[in-house]
């Protein structure tokens, strides 16, 4: 079974994916995670992020590994090429980098082929921006999750002073809104929620609440 979660940047997809594969047993897979190790690997180089066919070169050739915890399947560390980029790829740079370079068909073309390949080994909890769209149209359950730009500039403060990083609410609502705009109007798999996907906005909602209501859906399938 495939559970494809959607949804814009902060919603709420990476925390509530990881505690809903741990809920059910089922494997976690973070397709942002892919993205943003492309685009450190990119900046790391001096790649151009207008330079379509490099950067399309660069992810048809890398070698993308999810470690995993001991006795777990949620993930630990994010791997490119044997290179650790687990925190890394959320930093400031990367988040500004990620739309451009998610948005080249030919890196979308290389991960969603790593994508459904590791999708075809069992159940999984898959979060990206177009899982239920292209990435695994015929998933069992589709959920689009969204929150108010404030509450997602909010959570996304919170997570990078975690990094070690400090970053003003009102400029990270400006970052989100300008990626939102970004990544919905691009050509390459935009931002949008399947025909059949469920539409769930967590602002307000714990993290409890919003697995349960998740979990509940697969059950019923």
């Amino acid at each position: 079974m495939i559970i494809a979660i959607d949804g814009p940047a902060a919603s709420g997809k990476s925390t509530v994916a990881r505690a809903l594969a741990k809920r059910l047993g089922a494997g976690y897979l973070d397709t942002g995670a892919m993205y943003r190790a492309i685009a450190a690997e990119a900046l790391m180089r001096g790649v151009p992020l207008d330079d379509a066919d490099a950067l399309a070169r660069l992810a048809g050739s890398a070698r993308i590994a999810i470690e995993r915890e001991a006795g777990s399947s949620l993930p630990s560390r994010v791997l490119l090429d044997g290179r650790d980029v687990t925190g890394e790829i959320r930093t400031p740079e990367v988040d500004t980098a990620v739309s451009p370079v998610s948005a080249v068909p030919g890196v979308r073309a290389a991960m969603v082929r790593v994508q459904r390949e590791i999708g075809a080994t069992g159940d999984w909890v898959v979060e990206g921006r177009d899982i239920g769209t292209v990435v695994f149209p015929d998933a069992a359950v589709k959920v689009f999750l969204t929150a108010s730009a404030d509450e997602r500039a909010r959570r996304r403060v919170v997570d990078m002073a975690r990094l070690g990083a400090s970053v003003d609410v009102d400029e990270m609502r400006r970052r989100i809104e300008t990626r939102d705009q970004y990544d919905s109007s691009r050509t390459a798999s935009p931002l949008r929620p399947a025909d059949d996907a469920v539409g769930l906005d967590t602002t307000g909602m714990t993290i409890e609440h919003v697995v349960d209501a998740l979990a509940a859906m697969a059950e019923r399938r």
